[in-house]
């Protein structure tokens, strides 16, 4: 059965139909050791009362081998109507067509937040001293501001007829060598702008959490990123203001390069990060470095109104050591983490997130974060999913 949404709440059935996209290069590997390790959390938690159906959908090259096409209208309708899905990592088609396998299921199924959630394991190294104090989550909006940019390349046609517009048209002055350049427009609108930050708000009133940080060039950029802050204070104080005066709520601002210096120097003064997609794309990859890497970094691209979202590893295909017994399956494992968590299965979720915390505070791990690890154990990535299935079982 699909999960169905009702009166804004999610329905979920015992025994919920859930598509997965394999994903191409190292995906083959991770994401059997996902599904194994879902259903022994699952079925360990609820008794056999519940289980998750697994639908494989096709996308990326093993979609092209088998349909000619990279993202089949198929897999499109199947993440339509099951609601919530999974996803390894997909290549990026080369040549002409859909630009990127990614892009395309967010801005298809309008899964305006990608939302990454950061925090430090014991046992992990790190590049930085403290790493037990970043604790944030990240809600980057996924559909505007360069996802939705319009580009023309310098010295064609269309970049001069842009710029005789700009010229011409609207008094633009400051081009300095318009005969070379090339032209880029970025949309930031109110609606995309409140939807995100309405569900980062809700996020952390439900969590409990203390914070939620606006993160911005609007000093420079006034009307498209400083339009996201001045409709996100005014969204605030509309709709949230009996939880501001009583202190519920703390909305504040950072523009975006000091935000990557205070993330640094006192990542303790940040919660909830709500973002465009730009600042996103940098804070989520750095903050993720700062607890150990992208290797541990899950994500989640929702839309809160509709309920559609898919889970993800957050890495690239990594086609260099695909089929060595090598790659790290924790950013998909700990996606798997949040997409129990989004269907209400939370035991099922943290039974994964403990033994993953487990095996790294002793030191166990696959070869990228053994290494750095003092007496690290390394294990392959079939080993270290068969340790995790362990610890949830035992």
């Amino acid at each position: 059965m699909n999960i169905s949404k009702q009166n804004g709440a999610l329905i979920v059935p015992d025994h919920p139909t859930i598509p997965f996209i394999e994903g191409d290069g190292v995906g083959k590997e991770i994401s059997p050791i996902m599904r194994e390790t879902v259903d022994a959390a699952v079925s360990k938690c609820y008794g056999g009362k519940r289980k998750i159906e697994w639908k494989e959908v096709l996308a990326g090259g093993k979609a092209h081998e088998q349909t000619g096409e990279w993202l089949p209208e198929a897999t499109m309708d199947a993440f339509r109507e099951s609601l919530v899905g999974i996803k390894g990592p997909l290549m990026t088609p080369v040549g002409g067509g859909i630009r990127s396998l990614n892009v395309a299921l967010r801005q298809g199924l309008d899964l305006y937040v990608c939302q990454r959630p950061v925090h430090w394991f014991e046992g992990i190294e790190s590049p930085v001293k403290h790493p037990e104090k970043v604790d944030m989550c990240i809600f980057r909006e996924n559909t505007e501001d360069i996802y939705a940019g319009i580009e023309w390349e310098a010295g064609s046609d269309d970049a001069r007829k842009f710029y005789r517009f700009l010229h011409d048209e609207m008094g633009v002055t400051k081009v300095r060598f318009p005969e070379t350049s090339g032209f880029g427009v970025k949309p930031v609108s109110r609606e995309g702008s409140e939807r995100l930050v309405r569900a980062a708000i809700e996020y952390a009133l439900s969590h409990n959490l203390p914070s939620v940080t606006l993160v911005h060039k609007g000093n420079i950029m006034k009307f498209t990123e400083g339009g996201f802050k001045k409709w996100a204070y005014e969204l605030a104080e509309r709709e949230y203001g009996d939880a501001l005066k009583s202190g519920r709520l703390v909305i504040k601002d950072c523009i975006c390069d000091a935000f990557l210096q205070n993330a640094l120097l006192k990542p303790q003064d940040y919660s909830v990060i709500a973002t465009m997609n730009l600042n996103g794309d940098y804070i989520s990859d750095m903050l993720a470095a700062q607890v150990g890497g992208i290797g541990i970094a899950p994500g989640g691209n929702i839309n809160y109104q509709t309920g559609h979202a898919i889970f993800e590893a957050t890495h690239g295909i990594a086609p260099d050591i695909a089929g060595k017994n090598i790659v790290n399956p924790s950013s998909i494992l700990l996606s798997a983490v949040m997409m129990l968590d989004y269907i209400g299965w939370k035991e099922a979720g943290e039974a994964i997130e403990q033994s993953l915390a487990e095996l790294y505070r002793h030191h166990t791990a696959t070869a990228d974060l053994a290494r750095m690890m003092t007496d690290g154990k390394s294990l392959g990535t079939r080993e270290f999913g068969d340790a995790v299935i362990k610890g949830i079982l035992k």
